[in-house]
């Protein structure tokens, strides 16, 4: 007589399915394009459950780096919901290029934990082309995430910038190459008009660093080196004030950024 171990109606505990687990893996993106967010852009409107602003859609935007990312990789984990964490943000408008940004993607409730990380970025960036650029994938740990977050960058942007109005462009030309010979400048700034409404208004020193410049069109590409933290758009044009002195200050000239790029995110031990 079979003993009832067994029969094939007893199962062990090694044939159940796993328990859904929480996978995180980190890497770099490059963001190529100047209409996509870093994470879903929900309406303030309506917080993404459909109005007439939004047209019904829920969101500003149609994706986001979080969404090409996820659109690929919850398939995969056969995960529920996702959260993304990257080490700071860029501007929507503002392209992300260099090595990239670090990030943690971080899925919940994957039922299948262990896919092929290169394969993932591999078909990211094939979907993707010309927008997002994925690399460096690995697996981490919960605390990568404090990590990122918490290290502090200096930053290279590349701004275009538009002098508004009548002015001298040879003395314009001569007041850059001062500005660039002079080095680190320290920037007052009090948080900018247009994230006021969702941050506290505060008064932070930062420093910039004009480190090149050169003529385009009637524009200006400015290289610029800034401390972490810096909202290089207003340490621009000056916000009205907020942000003083402004380059468009120390020029004598009314200015704005109409293109930014972070150029490269510096690392830690040379902020």
């Amino acid at each position: 007589m079979a003993s009832i171990l067994s029969s094939p109606l007893m199962t062990t505990q090694t044939d159940q399915p796993a328990p859904p687990v929480k996978v995180l893996f980190e890497g770099r993106y490059r963001k190529l394009t100047r209409d996509l967010p870093q994470t879903k852009f929900f309406c303030p409107e309506c917080k993404g459950g459909g109005c007439d602003r939004c047209e019904g859609f829920g969101k500003l935007t149609r994706d986001s780096v979080q969404e090409l990312i996820g659109w690929v990789a919850m398939p995969r984990l056969k995960a529920r919901r996702n959260k993304f964490h990257g080490a700071g943000r860029e501007d929507m408008d503002v392209r992300m290029l260099g090595r990239g940004r670090l990030f943690v993607f971080e899925a919940f409730k994957c039922k299948r934990p262990m896919i092929d990380l290169e394969e993932l970025a591999g078909e990211i960036n094939r979907r993707n082309e010309g927008r997002l650029e994925i690399s460096d994938l690995c697996f981490c740990d919960r605390k990568r995430v404090v990590e990122i977050k918490e290290t502090k960058c200096s930053k290279e942007y590349g701004a275009l910038i538009q002098v508004i109005g009548e002015h001298d462009v040879a003395k314009l030309e001569a007041c850059l190459q001062e500005l660039t010979n002079r080095g680190r400048i320290e920037v007052v700034q009090r948080t900018p008009q247009r994230v006021a409404h969702r941050r506290a208004d505060l008064e932070r020193i930062r420093w910039i660093e004009i480190t090149g410049f050169e003529r385009v069109g009637d524009n200006w590409l400015l290289a610029i080196q800034s401390e972490h933290g810096t909202y290089i758009k207003e340490a621009i044009s000056g916000d009205d004030g907020r942000s003083n002195p402004s380059i468009g200050a120390l020029l004598g000239v009314e200015c704005k950024c109409v293109e930014l790029d972070v150029n490269e995110i510096m690392d830690p031990e040379v902020a």
